[in-house]
């Protein structure tokens, strides 16, 4: 990790995720500031890690090298706007603010040279197992390009975009995808109690194989579709729930579910990008 100071705005879940992984991947919890407006989550965040807080958007980014901002994003553009007076020119803004465009925060900061990058995590990000997609504007620097993932990877996988449009689908993908696994194991668990199977016996049973099954996909480097098929014997078990799956159309319905997640997903973006007028 590139040593450096860290300014996180907003201390909510997302920010205690990033800073408990930054701190064990060895960032000193002294080079980290962060401000929120609720007291009860600095004292909450002080607690478990010794990093310094604000009640102060602009006290908290006085010498930072970065700024994570990980504000709702209904809040983001009102803070961005109250930060313009004291950014400085080399500092990185990284926005983890769902479904905000790179453009629309360069104008709320008003600092046309601004370095920004825009990164989406997903939920287990929480647990240290997030999926991170992240875009650029042309004002990153190298060194800032490698600083942003380095602090993404505290919690998981951290993948550049080269076209901010992909967001989109990384929402409807990664972003939206840990609900969909969800939605899944909730209806496997549902009919293997109907079975006879007790309550816990099969959520149990249900978890370890989602982890299991997660765990072969990542470490094998093999596809999903070579996995399935190597995992599905001929006139078998699975073969025959298989078939059933797909002619009941799954295919299509995750298709359906993703195109529907994009699209909502652009529509979000347009709305949340528009203009407060005092």
């Amino acid at each position: 990790m590139i040593p450096c100071k860290l300014a996180f705005i907003g201390g909510g879940n997302m920010a205690r995720s990033l800073i408990g992984g930054l701190i064990a991947n060895g960032i000193s919890a002294d080079n980290i500031h962060v401000a929120d407006k609720q007291p009860d989550t600095l004292e909450s965040l002080n607690s478990r890690y010794p990093v310094q807080t604000f009640t102060d958007n602009r006290q908290a980014i006085e010498g930072a090298d970065v700024i994570i901002i990980a504000v709702k994003p209904q809040q983001l553009q009102d803070v961005v706007k109250k930060l313009n007076p004291d950014w400085q020119q080399q500092q990185l803004m990284i926005s983890i603010a769902a479904g905000i465009r790179i453009k629309d925060i360069s104008r709320w900061l008003d600092k046309p040279h601004a370095s920004i990058v825009r990164a989406m995590p997903n939920s287990p990000a929480l647990v240290e197992a997030g999926a991170t997609a992240l875009f650029a504007n042309e004002n990153v620097t190298h060194q800032q390009h490698e600083l942003a993932e380095s602090i993404l990877r505290a919690c998981g996988l951290a993948i550049w975009l080269q076209d901010e449009k992909h967001m989109d689908a990384v929402t409807a993908l990664s972003g939206s995808g840990p609900a969909y696994f969800f939605l899944v194991m909730e209806a496997m668990e549902k009919a293997a109690v109907e079975l006879g199977l007790p309550q816990e016996t099969a959520r149990l049973l249900c978890l370890e194989t989602a982890f299991g099954a997660a765990k072969m996909a990542l470490e094998s480097g093999e596809s999903a579709s070579t996995l399935r098929k190597q995992v599905t014997s001929p006139g078998g078990t699975t073969e025959r729930a298989i078939h059933e799956l797909e002619d009941g159309g799954l295919h299509g319905l995750f298709e359906n579910a993703l195109v529907a997640a994009a699209l909502r997903a652009r529509e979000l973006a347009d709305e949340l990008g528009q203009d407060h007028h005092a």
